[in-house]
């Protein structure tokens, strides 16, 4: 998930320590707020210089608050599994496994529970709609009791909607969408939320093999506190990674944004342990290579909580880094930047390449150093006068264990980005983004405390096909958002690179419009639409959820689609898991 990169430098003197792979993890941050994000000391006001930029850019008025209702004026329906009658006696089965204290019907738990952090999720909340929460959140304690909670819930026709950390910016983990079973004949007895949190345990680490199996509700800075002890890491950042858990993370294929160099969690998932209604799944984790057969621990990968509940993951690691160096590299264009970013990805090869790339287009950059106060306004005085009047900003990280291998694959990438076209600018701009890279969804929250619509999306696709497939989508959002007068500010970068392509990760702001739900779906169906038909995926690492359901059918393609709905009814007979999420509609998709 990231929101608002537009605005990260804002905070370089102000903001908190982040949790890099060579620190330390002193504390465990709070699970996130109802209505927002993260832990609230760590939110800092946007300055006044935002305000005003903001102000000139897109009309925003900072004085129109529009703060979260409280807590008790979210509008619940009455659970049921309350009271008499078939949600009691499956109430009480829960809690014959669970124990009662570990099946939670108060107003916080289901609130909190009511979504995850789309812009969509955290609007109705806001709001006081709490239709999408849960009837009751059920904590197990075992892999065990996570099997028998499912046969439960199986017997008694009750939604399951598996919950890690919350993050889900797609509607992943709302129960809203868990109503009508069998393809609309009746309705669930009831809908719960299968919160993982007591399933954080490291089971075990081997630093000889390299590597490691944790429970699904191990959270990222929890995960790699323990795992540091063993001096290794999983080198998995993506920007939930303060809330996000290890189950969270293999559910819904994730990407860190170190993931170039230390690949994406299906790269290093090993092993896996997933509960089903017909029974416990384990596959992996034997060799480091297998010829056994389809791979089918790749059904669990991306699974979104649809198909069984993970229990447990075996996952590569990586010795814990103890160099790392920083690059920040300005070109005349974001194409001129794509076209170097492609020559090191095919030249240098994977042992080579540096763990962080992250280039901004001609927007996303200048509205950053517009943001980043003189120093940034200094920094495009000089590129306009060293010919680049619309410069695309590059930021790279490289980590090892070796100075001297640090060094030798930073020089080698350097190579060639002089010969493409970059001017080295100071190692400073690539730490200040650093500093501050998880702060963007702080922002998003202040931001809609003043009506204003920020939000992301994102891609992936081949080189050859970058270019039209970055424009195709920077029409489609601002057609969609530019109405009625709006402005809106639409950025874009590349945030992760491979041999035969890369992926966008498009931002936009603009004021809320009268009716800031139907926005928000008019732009994402327009964006969607576009990376359809300019053949992109519709996503690289955000999942599938429900936002991006209708456009998945033309990725996968008719057979794909019934073989995903063959192994659903396999594994999910009476389509308790997480309906409504990942798996396309149609004709006989009986519980999707």
């Amino acid at each position: 998930m990231g929101v608002c990169h537009v605005i990260h430098c804002t905070h370089e003197t102000k903001s908190v320590t982040v949790l890099h792979v060579t620190e330390s993890l002193a504390h465990v941050i709070p699970r996130s707020v109802w209505h927002g994000w993260g832990d609230p000391a760590q939110a800092h006001p946007l300055s006044e210089a935002s305000w005003r930029f903001l102000a000139d850019e897109i009309g925003s008025d900072r004085h129109e608050l529009s703060p979260p209702v409280p807590l008790e004026e979210v509008v619940l329906a009455p659970s049921r599994l309350a009271g008499r009658g078939p949600g009691a006696e499956a109430r009480a089965a829960l809690a014959d496994v669970v124990r009662d204290e570990h099946v939670h019907l108060e107003r916080t738990w289901r609130v909190e529970h009511a979504g995850g952090k789309s812009y969509p999720d955290l609007y109705r909340l806001r709001t006081g709609d709490g239709s999408s929460a849960p009837d009751a959140v059920v904590v197990p304690g075992s892999a065990g009791e996570v099997a028998a909670v499912l046969r439960i819930c199986a017997e008694h026709h009750v939604a399951v909607v598996p919950f890690g950390g919350g993050t889900s910016v797609v509607g992943g983990v709302g129960a809203g969408h868990a109503e009508s079973p069998a393809g609309g004949a009746g309705a669930f007895t009831a809908v719960i939320s299968l919160d993982l949190r007591r399933l954080d345990e490291v089971v075990a680490v081997d630093p000889v093999s390299l590597t490691a199996t944790l429970g699904p509700g191990l959270r990222g800075p929890e995960a790699e506190r323990a795992l540091h002890g063993h001096g290794v890491t999983l080198g998995h950042y993506p920007q939930s990674h303060q809330e996000a858990t290890i189950g969270g993370y293999v559910a819904t294929r994730s990407a860190g944004q170190a993931s170039t160099g230390y690949g994406r969690i299906d790269d290093n998932v090993l092993g896996v342990r997933m509960a089903t209604p017909r029974g416990e799944l384990v596959l992996g984790g034997r060799a480091p290579a297998s010829a056994a057969g389809p791979r089918l621990i790749d059904l669990v990968v991306g699974s979104e909580g649809t198909l069984g509940v993970i229990t447990e993951a075996t996952l590569r690691v990586a010795p814990l880094p103890t160099a790392k160096r920083h690059a920040a590299w300005a070109f005349p264009s974001f194409d001129a930047g794509v076209d170097a970013l492609r020559r090191i990805a095919q030249t240098l090869g994977p042992g080579a390449m540096p763990t962080i790339c992250r280039l901004s287009d001609e927007d996303e950059t200048r509205v950053n150093l517009t943001l980043a106060g003189p120093t940034g306004r200094r920094l495009l005085r000089y590129l306009s006068a060293m010919r680049r009047d619309r410069p695309a900003l590059l930021v790279l990280v490289w980590e090892g264990t070796d100075q001297h291998d640090v060094r030798r694959r930073r020089r080698a990438a350097q190579v060639i980005l002089h010969r493409a076209g970059g001017r080295r600018l100071p190692k400073q701009v690539a730490q200040a983004w650093e500093r501050s890279r998880f702060s963007g969804p702080y922002l998003r929250d202040e931001l809609m405390d003043h009506r204003i619509l920020a939000e992301t999306l994102e891609t992936a696709t081949t080189w050859a096909n970058l270019g039209r497939l970055h424009a195709a989508v920077v029409r489609a959002i601002r057609g969609a958002l530019e109405v009625e007068g709006r402005r809106a500010l639409v950025m874009c970068h590349v945030s992760h690179i491979y041999a035969t392509g890369a992926s966008l990760y498009y931002t936009f702001v603009t004021p809320q419009a009268a009716d800031p739900l139907a926005q928000w779906r008019q732009v994402k169906t327009a964006a969607s639409d576009a990376i359809v038909v300019a053949e992109g995926t519709i996503t690289h690492h955000h999942a599938v959820g429900t936002d991006h359901r209708a456009h998945l059918a033309p990725e996968l393609g008719e057979v794909g689609v019934g073989l995903l709905r063959a192994i659903k009814t396999e594994l999910d007979p009476a389509g308790i898991l997480n309906p409504g999420k990942l798996v396309p509609e149609g004709r006989g998709s009986r519980g999707l």
